[in-house]
């Protein structure tokens, strides 16, 4: 439980922001091309495994941004992570720094605890509730 006074609420807010933020990076890239796309630009067809996961990963990740549905988006965005790290990096080896899955890994325990904590008071989530 977080003591009143603390930082400690905040500080969830703003982990919450920059993994949004920087997740929702992963969906503009394979949807369209931003950051060198999927390599020389490219893009994911909407309709793919991939094109699925940008489509989660940018409106996902801009949900989770903005601290909109939290814990739903969270729960989705954790799933869909443990089945990227399961399907593309595990199969390469048994530790997600050899295999190029810690990223995975990290957001998916982020997400984990953002279903289990909530938004934290910087959220659309707050806003709604209060009203």
């Amino acid at each position: 439980m977080a003591r009143e006074g603390t930082f400690e609420p905040y500080a969830l807010s703003l982990l919450r922001i920059a993994a949004g933020f920087t997740f929702s990076l992963h969906g503009f890239q394979k949807l369209f091309g931003y950051f060198g796309g999927l390599g020389h630009g490219t893009t994911a067809r909407l309709f793919s495994l991939l094109g699925a996961a940008g489509v989660l990963e940018t409106f996902g990740g801009l949900l989770i941004l903005a601290g909109l549905f939290t814990r739903p988006v969270a729960f989705i965005l954790c799933g869909e992570m443990a089945v990227a790290y399961f399907k593309q990096h595990a199969p390469h080896g048994f530790w997600p720094i050899a295999n190029g899955g810690e990223l995975a890994v990290l957001y998916c325990f982020i997400f984990l605890m953002l279903v289990s904590a909530g938004a934290g008071p910087w959220s659309l989530d707050r806003v709604i509730r209060k009203k």
